[in-house]
């Protein structure tokens, strides 16, 4: 199966078309203010407007209330909703109902352990995305460009996704070693916090794509 990928943190309609154009799978509009990636609501309906039909868009939300939910899924209209925070299986199944949107579940990972945290979302989020857990006094949430030990994952049934310290020098490792279905980079293929490199992009979209054909033909 092809490995999927999310450029996330995507703030200009630049990068939406690099992403699609590459083949990327999927372009994150990150809405918690405290991120430098944060977009307001009307510069993500706009992004997200660019990236119809050519590429699916994804909300990445902590922790959000219901307005800040009713804002996204009436005026972005995102093909898929991210929940970054601490939301439980029930506030994933009630934001689920609420918007009609499949959700992708992050779970933070730290040791072997925490792995086992999601199965508290089987058959609730569509999507379990593991990434590294930040430090206690880290004021974002994830794994903050960060890499956690990714042999915790080896053996864990997929699809699932991968986030937290990629960059176009280490994904093709990580999707060999973890089998993930899909590999989400953000601050990897930054030039400055929020300012995505193009050239990164690109080189991340074609590694982590080269990877998935080259597992393939050894299947074959």
């Amino acid at each position: 199966m092809a490995v999927k990928v999310k450029i996330c943190g995507v703030r200009t309609p630049a990068i939406v078309d690099i992403a699609a154009k590459e083949g990327a799978d999927l372009v994150g509009f990150v809405f918690f203010p405290k991120s430098p990636r944060f977009v307001e609501l009307e510069e993500a309906r706009v992004l997200a407007a660019i990236a119809r039909g050519k590429i699916r868009s994804v909300a990445v939300m902590v922790d959000p209330n219901d307005e800040l939910v009713d804002g996204v899924a009436e005026r972005v209209r995102p093909d898929l909703l991210q929940l970054h925070g601490k939301e439980t299986p029930e506030r994933v199944a009630a934001i689920k109902e609420r918007t009609g949107r499949p959700v992708m579940k992050a779970i933070s990972i730290c040791e072997a352990g925490d792995a086992r945290d999601a199965a508290r979302y089987a058959g609730i989020a569509d999507y379990l995305l593991f990434d590294a857990k930040g430090a206690p006094e880290a004021s974002l949430p994830g794994g903050n460009g960060v890499p956690f030990d990714w042999r915790v994952l080896v053996g864990l049934k997929p699809p699932f996704a991968l986030s937290g310290g990629l960059t176009p020098d280490n994904v093709s490792e990580a999707i060999s070693l973890t089998g993930a279905s899909l590999v989400d980079v953000s601050s990897g293929v930054e030039r400055t916090p929020g300012e995505k490199n193009p050239d990164l992009v690109r080189r991340f979209i074609r590694a982590a794509k080269a990877d998935s054909q080259h597992a393939r033909a050894k299947a074959s």
